[in-house]
């Protein structure tokens, strides 16, 4: 019986920041997959919601840490592979899928290593970033079907998300820009809402879920929010990632973005910029501690959405 086992009852595995230990990883791998179980495996830093491990040179290991974390796992094991074929970008790929077991009580996956540096400690510098980006988003940016996951907080009308604003503008108290940020969502708020067909989104592009090479955008990952709805949210990724100066190259590569659809998504950069500065002073809900470079990335999100360019 391995000593880690302790960790896998529900009441209190999700609050263990590093109870996920290799020799469960390794057990896992032999009793599902042990055709991979012999591979090089090593720990590396992982998200919020999954512990992560490098399993040889192409492949990592995604261990869900967070109550909401199999509910997420299992979007991106169903959908994740319906997509990725015209995607420009590497994503992470499920190439596998663990079971609930005696072992582990939840779903964990197996996926494509995505090589690079996250953007929250290497940020994007080059501005051909801008293209890159925008191919990637219109790649991405289906019409989504009808059975497409939904997110109450993803890819929905602005108007929803006023009391989160309202909350979340508390991390500029005494701030000088506290009322340029509230003049800009209340412009991103009355902007026509999006009527089109919902498009397939991403859902949660931040610095932490890019990844760099070379000053450049290399690779997206984290696609547990993945849903369907306003392209607008992800558009917001123009100043949550680029350099300042280059979200208009961006929305002209992209081409498919009106006035109205361009306001939201300046609304949704602020909403989320004041996000990343929230959680890298504070943390999230349900995990200890704050993420120390998502403040800064906030910081600079906040300031390039801000700037009217």
């Amino acid at each position: 019986m391995l000593a880690c086992r302790q960790i896998l009852d529900v009441r209190v595995s999700f609050m263990v920041e590093s109870g996920f230990e290799q020799d469960l990883v390794r057990a896992l791998l032999r009793d599902q997959h042990p055709d991979l179980a012999d591979l090089e495996l090593r720990a590396v830093v992982g998200g919020w919601d999954n512990q992560l491990w490098r399993l040889g040179t192409e492949l990592a290991v995604r261990l869900p840490r967070t109550e909401r974390a199999p509910a997420l796992s299992r979007v991106e094991q169903e959908w994740l592979p319906v997509l990725t074929g015209h995607l420009p970008l590497p994503t992470p790929t499920p190439v596998r899928v663990g079971e609930p077991s005696a072992l582990f009580g939840h779903t964990w996956t197996i996926t494509r290593w995505v090589e690079g540096d996250p953007a929250d400690h290497s940020p994007i510098t080059r501005t051909d970033a801008a293209d890159t980006l925008a191919g990637f988003l219109k790649a991405l940016h289906r019409p989504a079907p009808a059975q497409a996951p939904a997110n109450p907080v993803r890819g929905i009308p602005l108007a929803g998300m006023r009391e989160g604003f309202t909350s979340a503008l508390t991390v500029l108290a005494d701030d000088t820009s506290a009322d340029a940020a509230r003049e800009t969502w209340e412009k991103a708020v009355a902007a026509p809402a999006w009527h089109a067909a919902p498009r397939w989104l991403h859902g949660d592009l931040h610095p932490a879920n890019v990844v760099v090479r070379d000053g450049t955008l290399a690779g997206v990952i984290d696609f547990g929010e993945l849903c369907a709805g306003d392209p607008a949210t992800d558009l917001s990724a123009a100043w949550i990632l680029l350099p300042a100066g280059t979200a208009g190259r961006f929305f002209e590569t992209y081409g498919d973005a009106d006035d109205a659809t361009i306001a939201r998504a300046r609304g949704w950069a602020v909403l989320r910029a004041l996000h990343l500065i929230s959680i890298g002073r504070n943390g999230r809900l349900g995990l200890p501690g704050g993420k120390p470079t998502w403040e800064p990335a906030g910081r600079a999100a906040l300031e390039r959405a801000l700037t009217v360019n």
